[in-house]
């Protein structure tokens, strides 16, 4: 197949930003390839520069075997269909299509030959005294189309073309501007973000991202073999999640080796692994190669689309110290105070003030008609350092409470294998407090700080699971383990079995489903 475009090391740029960072890419005789990609990445920018609406910053645009970027746009053999079809309504369809064949001033019947071949091939015999304002948007669209080919372009640039129309009438087009390019044997250039329309029409597909070109390929090798996380979540639905490439043909993740038919990669590297949901099946607990339990399921016509999670990820475990009321009582004064022990990190022991010691111990003082009351002595030396250190905390009249504040380093749990960070700490409550929480899971998040975070990014990971055997209305005081986990992986899964939420089941996949990948930052 002949070379027809060349783009070769193209750099644009808008205002100081950089729009297109150095684009290669060749694209051949009678091919229909589709620049895919989101709102600004760069696709219709190409667009405008091949059809000579926009010149490059630098680099070359070879149409042919000819540098093309002095030659204006009305001299290329480029014609452009764009979003808004730009008809004229003063015109009838024929004279629509006739417009560019006039202003080259073909004969008459030569102009009627080449229209009525046109209103043919797009399906419109008939429609040529038609008004513009007669037709449905698709109708219209392939008026647009029409008077773009009637010159006999070597090659036809379409800018998001299908943007105004609804889905049905979409689909119908998308299988309608194929026909149109295999019978009329031309290149087609096409725009669009939308991926099922790229899978639909394409010869070939070019995935960009922020003014590079993340893939070039097939629809087939694009969604089977996509060379990164972007373009494979971008490109249809996807299962990812992080491994280890311990060896050709073997992976590892969720702390088990399966086989796969990846190779190439170096030993032990850091991937990113991807199941499409299709590939993915749904079997009897101990059937299959990774435990789940269905979260939900969504009935999407053809098939369920059902979520199952995995056995808990990444878990830490601290003590809950349940401490009684022992209020203490001024008589004199009409007083009673009550406080509790604390734990605080080490890291904190610097900013500490008087308002966060009476916050963390839960101090606080009333009078006899439970009017509560000021707390204004607050005495302690707690040191930058491990330790158990006397708290007092009083009102004006002197009635008072010592407590202790157990000083802590504090201590992360890292799980690099599923790449997340956790962190939690023992407390002191009482079972009072306990009894009166509302949303028990979440204020005991609170009062061991919980919190949970990606290794890799750094970001915040929900704390899924808060696991502990206790009944908090009939509690007392002692020791109780408190677990806190983050979820495992949640798989998405096409399937046509009907399956419960909240059953127990295996998932299970074959070695040709796994695609590896090599790691990539957004």
């Amino acid at each position: 197949m002949k070379k027809l475009i060349e783009f070769k090391n193209i750099v644009k740029s808008f205002d100081n930003q950089v729009i297109l960072k150095g684009i290669n890419l060749d694209i051949y005789e009678n091919e229909f390839v589709t620049l895919l990609g989101p709102s600004g990445c760069g696709k219709t920018t190409l667009l405008r520069i091949l059809g000579g609406f926009l010149e490059a910053d630098s680099g070359e645009v070879i149409f042919d075997g000819k540098d093309i970027q002095d030659v204006p746009a009305y001299k290329r053999e480029i014609n452009t269909v764009f979003q808004k079809y730009a008809l004229f309504p003063h015109l009838n369809v024929f004279d629509n299509i006739a417009f560019g064949l006039k202003l080259k001033k073909v004969s008459k019947d030569i102009i009627e030959q080449k229209v009525n071949r046109m209103l043919s091939l797009i399906g419109l015999e008939g429609y040529g005294e038609r008004n513009i304002d007669q037709l449905s948007g698709g109708q219209q669209q392939r008026v647009a189309i029409a008077r773009a080919l009637v010159n006999e372009p070597y090659v036809l640039l379409l800018d998001e073309p299908l943007s105004a129309l609804d889905k049905a009438l979409r689909k119908e087009m998308q299988y309608e501007l194929k026909r149109i390019q295999q019978e009329v044997g031309i290149t087609f250039i096409f725009v669009t973000h939308d991926q099922e329309e790229a899978l639909t029409m394409s010869d070939k597909i070019v995935v960009m991202k922020e003014g590079n070109i993340m893939q070039i390929g097939t629809p087939t090798e694009i969604y089977n073999e996509p060379t990164n996380e972007y373009v494979a979540r971008f490109i249809g639905e996807s299962n990812i999640f992080d491994g280890v490439m311990k060896d050709d043909y073997l992976v590892h993740f969720d702390d088990k080796d399966y086989k796969c038919v990846d190779f190439g990669f170096k030993r032990n590297e850091p991937v990113d692994i991807m199941i499409r949901p299709e590939d993915l099946e749904i079997v009897p607990r101990g059937k299959g190669k990774i435990p789940g339990e269905v979260k939900s399921v969504l009935f999407k016509g053809v098939h369920n689309e059902v979520m199952v999670q995995t056995v808990s990820g990444a878990s830490k475990t601290v003590t809950m110290h349940v401490v009684g009321n022992h209020d203490l009582t001024n008589e004199v004064e009409k007083e009673k105070i009550s406080a509790n022990d604390f734990f605080m990190d080490l890291e904190d022991v610097e900013k500490l003030t008087d308002a966060e010691v009476i916050a963390r111990a839960n101090a606080q003082a009333w009078d006899e008609d439970d009017e509560l009351i000021s707390l204004q002595k607050v005495e302690y030396d707690i040191k930058s350092k491990p330790g158990t250190y006397e708290v007092t905390i009083g009102t004006a009249k002197g009635t008072e409470i010592t407590i202790k504040a157990f000083v802590q380093e504090p201590k992360f749990y890292e799980d690099d294998k599923q790449g997340v960070g956790l962190a939690a700490f023992d407390f002191f409550i009482t079972a009072e407090e306990l009894k009166e929480s509302i949303a028990l899971d979440t204020d005991l998040c609170i009062w061991a700080k919980a919190e949970a975070w990606d290794l890799e990014k750094g970001t915040p990971i929900e704390i899924y699971d808060v696991i502990y055997d206790f009944d908090e209305e009939n509690i007392t005081e002692g020791d109780y383990e408190i677990t806190y986990a983050v979820q495992g992986h949640e798989f998405k899964v096409h399937t046509t079995k009907n399956v419960t939420e909240g059953k127990k089941v295996d998932i299970n996949f074959d070695a040709d489903d796994l695609h590896v990948m090599s790691k990539m930052g957004y």
